[in-house]
């Protein structure tokens, strides 16, 4: 199935939802449930495919294998988290580079200090405006097409207040950001403020993150707001992982999986999902006519 560009959406005025993915099954089921664009996690990534918390500890080669894994993977466009860039300026033109080759549609660069932290964790520093700014400047100048958008990231809220996370917003939009992302507003209000001062500079992105520092908000509410996006990175991770807990646990405490509460796909949905049927095509057609 074929989907418009995310800026094409974008363009259109059509409000995204986007669901956190942050491995193939995820982001499979994620792909065929009619969403306009999916989000690759940066703290799922983390966890899924190192086990460890999204502290700056992965690198640019584990997230852009993982990006191109899911875009080649899945037809709805994808936006992923780059962190910091992964360095210093030439890292940034080379993590922009990368990614848009592998195939994703959008890339968030942040202002925070390396290694980075999750953005509703505290102790989050940011650095300098100008030297954020150049951060957006170099990705703009790296991409190829005019299609791969730019999200700049600012977590200047937390430490430094919501006045100098817009002003870092606006700076970055008349960097050439194509949508702008203030991390952690603590209420409705600060959400329709940032929608008030930067609405009209560049597309913006909320990130809604059950019991993170931002409350959650309903989509009518944010496009009224003002904003264009929402993420939600722990969507499908905080699920999963729910449900193999629990699956987990019944078997452990009965040594059979009959009888459990948990949804779980059975082996002919899980064969669906992954490709079998397009394999055993394949051999139909080469294998047993030999």
């Amino acid at each position: 199935m074929s989907h418009p560009t995310l800026r094409a959406v974008l363009s259109a005025g059509e409000f995204i939802v986007a669901p956190g993915v942050f491995e193939m099954f995820s982001a499979r089921i994620a792909d065929r449930m009619g969403f306009k664009a999916l989000y690759m996690t940066g703290y799922g990534i983390s966890a899924s495919h190192l086990g460890v918390a999204d502290a700056g500890l992965i690198t640019y080669r584990d997230m852009v294998e993982r990006a191109r894994t899911i875009a080649q993977g899945t037809a709805t466009p994808l936006i992923a988290d780059a962190d910091t860039g992964f360095g210093g300026l030439l890292n940034v033109r080379e993590t922009v580079r990368g990614y848009e080759a592998a195939g994703v549609q959008a890339i968030q660069i942040e202002d925070q200090e390396m290694p980075k932290k999750c953005g509703h964790t505290p102790n989050r520093r940011v650095v300098p405006l100008a030297d954020a700014v150049k951060r957006v400047e170099v990705a703009v100048e790296a991409r190829r097409s005019d299609d791969f958008l730019i999200v700049a990231r600012t977590d200047a809220r937390t430490g430094l207040g919501l006045d100098e996370a817009i002003r870092r917003a606006r700076a970055f939009a008349k960097a050439g950001a194509d949508i702008l992302f203030v991390e952690a507003p603590e209420s409705e209000a600060e959400f329709a403020q940032i929608g008030a001062e930067l609405a009209g500079e560049a597309k913006l992105l909320a990130n809604m993150v059950p019991t993170g520092r931002s409350p959650e908000l309903p989509a009518q509410t944010l496009k009224r707001c003002g904003f264009s996006i929402a993420i939600y990175p722990s969507a499908g991770m905080g699920a999963a992982c729910a449900a193999l807990e629990a699956a987990y646990g019944w078997l452990l405490a009965r040594g059979a999986l009959e009888g459990s509460p948990v949804p779980a796909f059975d082996m002919a949905r899980l064969h669906e999902l992954v490709g079998f049927a397009e394999v055993w095509e394949f051999e139909r057609r080469h294998l047993e006519s030999q």
